[in-house]
């Protein structure tokens, strides 16, 4: 067990996070920067620039935050993998230096695993379905003989890429998903009688993965041809959000457990919420989802599996801390209850 506070450093993408958990794992919240493109995706290389750049302050600010000396902190938890390799190793490489300079233990950690215990850790959760439906990632997940095991996930992007990049496509800057949930809501407020007839899209599922590069090229024919722009927006979350709950329904047919998790940037859309929670009371099973702050990238995240970690005996040597791209899901071995 680390003697003190845990440090947790995010860099997968576009957000450098800095959060904390104390001794006993209990999370403080995150100082945070994100990089927001006013046109265009994100460069990796322009993301890693802008983490460097603003590191020392958002540190300094967490310690003020939180009235801790550096001498207080008693390791150093980073995300190791998956993500976009410039940022993670901006993020790897802060963390190497806090660590050597602090001499206090290293423990480089699964992006999407610190999603799910974050989420365990907020929501009161035993052993839950994760639905992680993040910017680069959707997947659905299940805990099995030591591992979370992914039971259905994308076949082409993230869910999140997906209305990122239909957004871009009208003109909608980084990030485009909550427009969309915008212009959604204001197209069910003018048409409450609205109807799917006409706005149709592709099924997006398949077995119990998904694909949803057509729903974004028949979204955009859609708009091509005439439809209101909002009423396309409404079609597209409903299409989507269905297909991931309906993988998530099917989860939980398969392995008898009773609650389903939301997890990532897009479990902030109050609709994805709304519909999780009506499928669970109709199989009389719980949905949870924890504060809209640790759905999105963040520190806290880092530094709470971090200290599970750390908790049960693994940390990270400076020769085995380089990062990795390509890290699954199941490549962490659960350990910890």
């Amino acid at each position: 067990m680390a003697d003190g506070w845990i440090l947790g450093i995010e860099s997968t993408a576009h957000t450098l996070s800095f959060g904390l958990v104390d001794a006993t794992g209990s999370p403080r919240p995150s100082c945070t920067d994100t990089l927001r493109p006013t046109e265009g995706g994100i460069h990796p290389r322009e993301a890693a620039d802008h983490h460097v750049e603003v590191s020392s302050h958002l540190l300094k600010k967490l310690l003020a935050d939180n009235n801790l000396k550096p001498s207080e902190i008693g390791a150093v938890s980073y995300s190791q993998g998956p993500g976009m390799g410039a940022c993670l190793r901006t993020g790897a490489a802060a963390a190497r230096s806090i660590s050597t300079y602090l001499g206090v233990p290293l423990v480089g950690v699964n992006h999407c695993v610190a999603h799910i215990e974050i989420g365990r850790e907020q929501c009161g959760c035993k052993d839950p379905i994760l639905l992680y439906v993040s910017g680069g990632n959707t997947q659905v997940i299940a805990r099995l003989d030591g591992r979370y095991r992914v039971l259905g996930e994308t076949l082409d992007i993230g869910i999140g890429n997906m209305l990122d990049k239909f957004a871009r496509n009208h003109g909608i800057p980084f990030p485009g998903g909550p427009v969309i949930e915008k212009h959604a809501l204001e197209w069910l407020e003018n048409n409450p009688n609205s109807s799917l007839q006409g706005l149709e899209l592709p099924y997006a599922v398949h077995g119990m993965d998904l694909a949803f590069s057509g729903l974004m090229s028949a979204a955009n024919k859609l708009v091509s041809e005439g439809k209101p722009f909002a009423a396309v927006c409404w079609s597209l979350q409903e299409h989507a959000f269905a297909a991931c709950v309906e993988v998530a329904e099917r989860a939980l047919a398969h392995t008898g457990k009773a609650e389903i998790l939301l997890g990532g940037g897009v479990a902030c859309n109050q609709r994805l919420r709304d519909m999780s929670a009506l499928m669970c009371e109709e199989r009389m099973a719980e949905s949870f989802c924890p504060p809209r702050m640790y759905c999105i990238d963040n520190g806290t995240m880092i530094a709470r599996l971090g200290w599970l970690e750390i908790g049960y005996g693994r940390t990270t040597t400076l020769a085995s801390s380089g990062i990795d791209q390509e890290m699954r899901t199941d490549q962490t071995p659960v350990v910890w209850p």
